[in-house]
């Protein structure tokens, strides 16, 4: 089977679990025998030797396009209103995208289009009227997730409806994205797919000793500080076990548009001595997180599925997650708690901190767990998809 794939987001240039799932579902299904053709905006040259990372299967090619993980309009506006060679604007730079993906479809041999998300879901649509072939589109986020339900995108909300609607069949992350899907898109439920997303099981490389932990417990907040993400509900936790327990010290690691709020936020609470901010952290530094942390906190707003969990239980670290997430749907051994709710997240917390049994046990337990959930999984559940879009089922 012959897949050509749109994305915007792949390792090394990605920010968010959307790359990661695109690497993990790319390499499970070219190691299976599916031949990709994946399309990524880039600035940059895409190297042959990346390609071998990935898999035998698998080609990339480039539109050259400065779009990048989860930009807004203003930040793009800013950067390159004024240059001749792209997009006035965010979304005229989307369509400029589209109309360089048409083109491919005239030239690439494929048997079905595989999209990711809004950005590229309209450079979908093109190439399903060029080449008449079945189009998927994968929701990994939708623009409610991203906004919390407030101050929503027209554009955005309108790309993804529009993509969702001609596409052939939907993939959503979770029972928890299908259901959004439905109810705020209007898609028909038969047309929708769930295919939770994984973790990759590649021995990382081992953690080095912090010195930080050798003095003080530490609480792990890894994600975008962003609404969606919930950093601000980590903080003000933060603040309530500090009244009870002044030993323990809270990482918040990652980037993003709430990033000076939020440390401000720990100065107005007057624990910034006790919050130390990394900026955001890729490779070998994410495991060198979770295997410092004694626990890692997931207090998502609205996450559609959440594969830093999965990361922190392959890295032996107790997981404390929001019940407003995909990944609650498919593990067990873990504490889940209403984001809001700030008391309860508090008590959980200091709970794994204090009693050591119960942090074994659930390291223990979740080791045997995660475990199950691979990408190989992932992968041959989208194969069905493609064929199911292939024999013309959309519902």
């Amino acid at each position: 089977m012959k897949v050509l794939m749109f994305g915007w987001e792949f390792p090394p240039q990605s920010t968010g679990g959307l790359g990661t799932a695109c690497y993990g579902l790319t390499k499970a299904m070219s190691r299976l025998g599916v031949n990709i053709t994946l399309v990524l905006p880039t600035t940059e040259n895409i190297t042959h030797d990346f390609v071998r990372i990935i898999g035998a299967n698998v080609r990339l090619k480039g539109i050259k396009s400065p779009i990048r993980p989860y930009m807004t309009e203003t930040q793009y506006s800013r950067q390159y209103r004024k240059s001749s060679l792209y997009g006035q604007s965010l979304f005229d730079e989307v369509y400029r995208y589209s109309m360089a993906a048409e083109q491919i479809a005239r030239e690439e041999d494929f048997d079905v289009i595989h999209c990711h998300d809004w950005l590229t879901f309209e450079a979908g649509i093109r190439a399903k009227s060029i080449a008449n072939k079945p189009l998927i589109v994968h929701v990994h986020a939708t623009e409610f997730d991203r906004t919390g339900g407030l101050s929503l995108n027209r554009h955005v909300y309108d790309a993804e409806k529009r993509g969702m609607q001609a596409a052939d069949r939907v993939i959503a992350v979770s029972n928890y994205t299908k259901n959004k899907i439905i109810s705020h898109y209007g898609i028909m439920p038969e047309k929708v797919s769930v295919v939770h997303n994984a973790v990759d099981h590649d021995r990382s490389q081992p953690s080095e000793d912090s010195g930080l932990k050798k003095h003080s417990k530490i609480v792990l907040f890894l994600g975008r500080i962003t609404l969606q993400k919930g950093p601000d509900y980590f903080l003000y936790a933060a603040s309530k076990i500090l009244q009870i327990e002044p030993n323990v010290r809270f990482i918040i690691a990652g980037s993003g548009d709430m990033e000076q709020s939020i440390i401000q936020k720990s100065a107005e609470l007057g624990i910034s001595d006790k919050v130390l901010f990394t900026g955001f952290v890729s490779g070998n530094d994410v495991n060198r997180a979770y295997s410092m942390a004694d626990v890692y906190v997931m207090p998502s707003v609205s996450e559609p599925f959440g594969i830093t969990a999965l990361e922190a239980m392959k890295n032996n670290t107790p997981v404390i997650i929001s019940r407003n997430s995909g990944v609650s749907e498919v593990i067990s051994h873990c504490l889940k708690v209403d984001f809001w709710d700030i008391n309860q997240l508090a008590n959980k917390i200091i709970g794994v901190l204090r009693y050591r049994e119960l942090s074994e046990t659930m390291k223990n337990h979740a080791a045997g767990e995660v475990s199950r959930i691979s990408w190989s999984n992932s992968a041959e559940k989208c194969i069905t998809e493609y064929n199911r879009a292939l024999r013309g089922e959309n519902g």
